[in-house]
């Protein structure tokens, strides 16, 4: 389990057993204590941090979270830190879906930002520019790109590890976000672009797009 989760966990099982103690003298403390054991329950499952393991794909660059892809588009203006065009692949992380964040290409951080914004809806198109959000910027040789962590209306707080100059591994740790998210990478124009809208992803595992040797 993420350790994030530890104090939901522990205050639902306290409640719980609270409850449960006490309906021996209030009787209708009894439904409390079934309604705080699920929310226990959902708690362990919400915060759940399955193993990973990377496919041997070179050049690959993998999904940075679990959810669906509900959008992938072609940004004309160019970016500072790409040197030029990119795509942005939009993931979104319902409150079913595993939240640990995962590196999506080894290399090095270049620069973590923060920045301010709306709790919109997580899947809109808009919440890649407005919504509150982290800004990671990844590097390998030549190769660049950027990864976000964008809050929604229920997902209100970001954890997020790096810090400028770590070196990362691919499929590594490294945030999450509660609770139903978005996950954006903008990669590179080039970039072979190996999923479609609608699929399900999963962080670590599923290729997102694949580097040519030139990128």
């Amino acid at each position: 389990m993420a350790r994030e989760g530890i104090p939901f966990v522990g205050g639902a099982v306290f409640l719980s057993l609270a409850c449960w103690l006490a309906s021996d003298w209030i009787a209708p403390l009894t439904y409390a204590t079934a309604a705080f054991g699920v929310l226990t329950a959902f708690v362990v499952f919400f915060f759940r941090d399955p193993e990973r393991t990377p496919p041997p794909v070179p050049g690959a660059i993998l999904s940075a979270g679990d959810g669906k892809v509900v959008s992938i588009e072609r940004l004309d203006a160019d970016d500072e830190y790409l040197e030029g065009p990119g795509i942005r692949v939009s993931v979104f992380l319902s409150v079913f879906n595993v939240h640990v964040n995962r590196i999506p290409m080894a290399g090095k951080v270049d620069f973590v930002d923060w920045r301010t914004g709306r709790f919109g809806v997580a899947f809109a198109l808009e919440a890649s520019e407005e919504n509150q959000q982290s800004i990671i910027g990844i590097s390998k040789g030549s190769s660049r790109l950027i990864v976000k962590q964008i809050v929604g209306i229920v997902a209100r707080r970001i954890a997020c590890y790096l810090s400028a100059g770590d070196e990362v591994s691919l499929g590594q740790r490294f945030g999450l976000i509660r609770f139903g998210s978005r996950v954006d990478l903008i990669l590179p124009d080039g970039v072979d672009i190996r999923v479609g809208v609608g699929d399900r992803v999963r962080g670590g595992e599923t290729v997102i797009g694949v580097c040519s040797p030139h990128v």
